[in-house]
């Protein structure tokens, strides 16, 4: 892709993977990183992608987390153009599909194929865009390249490149065994002009001495071709947002296992909900980093026990996700222990987004949106939603009230949802406000005037750092745990951090080569 203003080429690099989730965002996040930190102008780009976690930019546009936070390394705000066609599954056969931030439709594979060609048309333009007047470019792929069933209709991978002139990073996750099998695969699946794209290899998150890798890297590139760039260590303990729901479905993310935190280990308990339709997990990656927390995943009712804090996190299909609830018996063991937070004063079960959906009386969906028809929800908060065609999406700023931890605090975050969510009785409490005053979530509070059911649309509301400590230590304090000081939730230090274990692994010099540097 040409510079529009000095007609000549934006040097373009694509990290591409063997398969999803090796590795491809955080590596394409350090590499912007540390080409910023060489005074370049850089940005992130992804064609297409497929995720649960999205992003609203400041001007009200949806896109996916992974190029928010790969902008984020670059020094940028968002722009909806790093990342132009966003898929959003709602079930096993169909996504919203969402163009430049905004959404043109529910789609089925055969549909979404058809508007392919209108898609590739807003990539091309949005890169031609995004890549004016930048010293380089780093761009991610999807999935796999060598995917030979979705080769015909690729517009993220090789046909991106291409379009981009970019030389590709080839990265395979060592973690999950065969990786050099991987490598070699992709490499002969993938026709001439492709594999002439791939530069060279990368493994990633590997344990142990990577010195003992040497004999197979080199028989792997006497077979390509191709040589290695480096070996990437597992690095623990990752405190950055995740594109998608994998390595938290995989039980991969720090701080979420099985166990019970109690008074005798000083742990506050915490109780995340994994509906079948999860989204934006990353709302709890602020908790999850603070010490003296444990966050652990529940997917039973006999898995909850008695947690002083139970998020319900948000969904792409909250009917579907409120037939499981009911199924598996955990709307029962929910209920049953909001009931025990109000009785007791102590503790609090809080949905975000599509979970304060379904701590409501019911969920409409009269457009088949999502699921399609209606549902009871768990009865806890007297609010009926109802799914409307227009979609909000915001960046937003409001004010929790004192019943959620002291004395008013601000918060920030983002809304993304279709529901439309009003109160149908009484009993509830406005326990957040935005900046025009208007409500921002709701609650029951108990005697003491305490929000121990409560929920909001605001994703992000935990990575507020004087409302979460505040809320957490007045949790503490009724669990009868000691104080303990928060920690401020930053990305940058740990993107710092992702980008001196790259610099550390890289062949940076070859890698720089590659963008003309």
């Amino acid at each position: 892709m040409t510079d529009a203003r000095s007609g000549s080429r934006v040097p373009a690099l694509m990290v591409q993977g063997t398969c999803s989730d090796a590795g491809k965002s955080l590596i394409a996040a350090a590499l912007c990183r540390l080409l910023t930190r060489r005074g370049l102008r850089v940005a992130p780009f992804k064609a297409q992608n497929m995720a649960l976690n999205s992003f609203v930019t400041l001007r009200g546009e949806e896109m996916g987390r992974a190029q928010a936070l790969q902008a984020a390394a670059c020094g940028l705000e968002p722009d909806a153009r790093m990342n132009p066609v966003l898929l959003k599954p709602t079930s096993d056969h169909g996504s919203q599909v969402i163009v430049l931030g905004k959404p043109v439709g529910m789609m089925r594979v055969r549909e979404y194929l058809a508007y392919k060609p209108a898609a590739w048309k807003a990539v091309r333009r949005a890169y031609a865009e995004l890549a004016a007047g930048r010293d380089a470019m780093v761009l991610e792929g999807a999935g796999s390249p060598a995917e030979i069933n979705l080769r015909p209709h690729d517009i993220v991978n090789m046909r991106m490149a291409a379009q981009a002139g970019a030389a590709v990073l080839l990265v395979a996750d060592i973690d999950r065994g065969g990786a050099f099998a991987a490598l070699a695969g992709t490499m002969s699946l993938l026709g001439r002009a492709d594999r002439a794209r791939v530069a060279g290899f990368a493994l990633n998150r590997f344990r142990g001495d990577a010195s003992l890798l040497a004999p197979a890297m080199e028989a792997v590139s006497r077979r390509t071709r191709r040589p290695f760039f480096g070996v990437i260590p597992m690095i623990p303990d990752l405190r950055l947002p995740e594109e998608d729901s994998v390595g938290f479905k995989l039980g991969r993310t720090p701080g979420l296992a099985g166990g019970t935190a109690d008074r005798a280990s000083g742990m506050l308990d915490v109780a995340l909900i994994d509906l079948p339709h999860i989204s934006n997990a990353t709302d709890c990656d602020a908790l999850r980093a603070e010490p003296g927390l444990r966050l652990r995943v529940v997917r039973r009712p006999g898995e909850l026990g008695a947690p002083a804090l139970v998020i319900l996190p948000g969904s792409r299909n909250s009917i579907e996700d409120m037939r499981f609830l009911r199924a598996s018996g955990l709307a029962e063991a929910l209920r049953a222990h909001a009931l025990g937070c109000l009785a007791g004063g102590r503790g609090a079960v809080v949905g975000i987004c599509g979970g304060l959906q379904l701590l409501g009386e019911r969920i409409d969906d009269p457009l088949a949106l999502e699921a399609g028809g209606s549902v009871g929800g768990l009865g806890l908060l007297p609010l009926v939603t109802e799914l409307a065609a227009a979609k909000t999406l915001r960046r937003t700023v409001g004010t929790a009230l004192s019943s959620l931890g002291g004395a008013p605090l601000p918060v920030a975050g983002y809304e993304i949802h279709h529901g439309r969510s009003v109160l149908s009785g009484g009993g509830a409490h406005v326990i957040m406000r935005d900046a025009a005053g208007e409500a921002l979530g709701w609650g029951r509070v108990d005697a003491a005037g305490s929000a121990r059911v409560w929920g909001s649309y605001l994703h992000g509301v935990f990575d507020s750092d004087a409302f979460r400590h505040a809320l957490l230590g007045r949790l503490r304090r009724e669990a009868g745990l000691p104080a303990m000081d928060g920690i401020a939730w930053e990305l940058g230090p740990e993107l710092d951090r992702v980008a001196d274990v790259v610099a550390a692994s890289l062949d940076m010099a070859a890698v720089e080569s590659l963008l003309g540097l």
